[in-house]
């Protein structure tokens, strides 16, 4: 393996502080019954509170069951990379095949609603694509060269060395919204209305309406 290049390893312990704690939890985006919309390291501790869904951040970068070589699961391990991508952006297309093309193993977190738009600004205090991550290292924008750079000094092999079994995982947003379920507040003052609707006569088609006198 090569030699970590000093500027990788020479990371500012605040932004090492920060970008550790990220890769480490998953992050909950959870919208309440009331539809607020909180985000948390922790989910709910009861349905009524709130319906969860993973954002996909601090996922590990080995998106399959394949077991790859010891140098490659090693890197892996230390510097996860993850790829911010959307939908006819021509330079994420072009980032990942580049990754692809190097067999180096990633994740891939879509962002195309608005919601995955406002929690990439919460992240990254931007919005540009694509965004990559190499463990604790962020990088904006395409830049084969830099993208290089950082994927030498982090020990990806030059050429892949992914088995012939290996899958990438399909792209997952970046943000899963989901409601949360109906409460049980919610359910006692619909289920009059249900019964009144079980119990209700079927329409006379003489009389559509259903007026009696």
């Amino acid at each position: 393996m090569k030699r970590h290049t000093l500027a990788f390893l020479l990371t500012s312990t605040a932004a090492l502080v920060l970008a550790t704690a990220v890769q480490a939890q998953t992050v909950y985006r959870i919208v309440g019954a009331d539809g607020k919309v909180t985000f948390s390291d922790k989910p709910p501790a009861s349905a009524e509170q709130g319906k969860i869904a993973s954002t996909g951040i601090g996922a590990k970068a080995d998106p399959t069951g394949a077991a790859l070589p010891f140098e490659l699961r090693q890197v892996v391990s230390k510097y996860p990379v993850v790829l911010y991508t959307m939908s006819k952006c021509a330079p994420c297309d072009t980032g990942r095949a580049l990754l692809m093309s190097r067999g180096v193993p990633f994740n891939e977190r879509t962002v195309n609603t608005p919601e995955d738009q406002d929690y990439l600004q919460r992240l990254t205090s931007d919005s540009s694509l694509p965004y990559l991550t190499i463990g604790s290292q962020r990088i904006k924008g395409l830049s084969d060269v830099e993208w290089t750079q950082y994927l030498d000094a982090a020990g990806y092999p030059q050429k892949s060395m992914l088995p012939g079994t290996f899958r990438y995982a399909a792209p997952t947003p970046l943000v899963a919204v989901q409601k949360a379920p109906t409460t049980k507040a919610e359910e006692r003052l619909l289920a009059p209305v249900a019964e009144t609707n079980a119990n209700r006569p079927p329409t006379n088609p003489s009389n559509p309406t259903g007026i009696t006198f």
